[in-house]
């Protein structure tokens, strides 16, 4: 079960990551990826995995310690479960910045790679996010002057 789990993990993420880096300007993408629904499948996924263990799981968590965390995730299981907390994380932040990015102007074609670093190395991929949009200005928020 946890392979088959694995598996679907990325498949349910990959078409959002596809409409985001091949399909940008596409209107129904803009309508997709606005939904922070995109992610429940992967978390759905991470649920399956991790409620019936929540007694290994809580304790490795809640008081963490290096070996506590290996032989948690050095378990079919626990891989498998790392594995979806990582894809929906990943795919969050990754929606996040391409949203973003829209807002500000950011082209395409800097967004493709930022987000192909984000699917293979998460933080890394924020963090080049950051990088990226720290050169568009956010756009100017409009603004009514206040009614008493």
């Amino acid at each position: 079960m946890s392979e088959l789990l694995f598996t679907l993990t990325f498949a349910v993420a990959a078409p959002f990551w596809a409409l985001m880096i091949l399909l940008p300007r596409w209107s129904v993408t803009e309508r997709i990826i606005r939904s922070p629904l995109i992610v429940a499948p992967g978390v759905v996924i991470y649920a399956i995995l991790v409620l019936p263990a929540l007694g290994e799981v809580l304790p490795a968590v809640l008081s963490p310690s290096l070996d506590g965390v290996r032989e948690l995730l050095g378990t079919v299981d626990g891989a498998a479960a790392g594995w979806a907390h990582m894809i929906a994380f990943d795919l969050f932040v990754g929606r996040w910045a391409w949203l973003d990015s829209r807002e500000r102007g950011v082209p395409a074609l800097v967004m493709a790679p930022v987000l192909v670093l984000t699917i293979l190395l998460g933080p890394l991929g924020l963090a080049a996010y950051l990088a990226v949009r720290a050169r568009w200005r956010a756009p100017a928020i409009a603004t009514t002057p206040d009614r008493i």
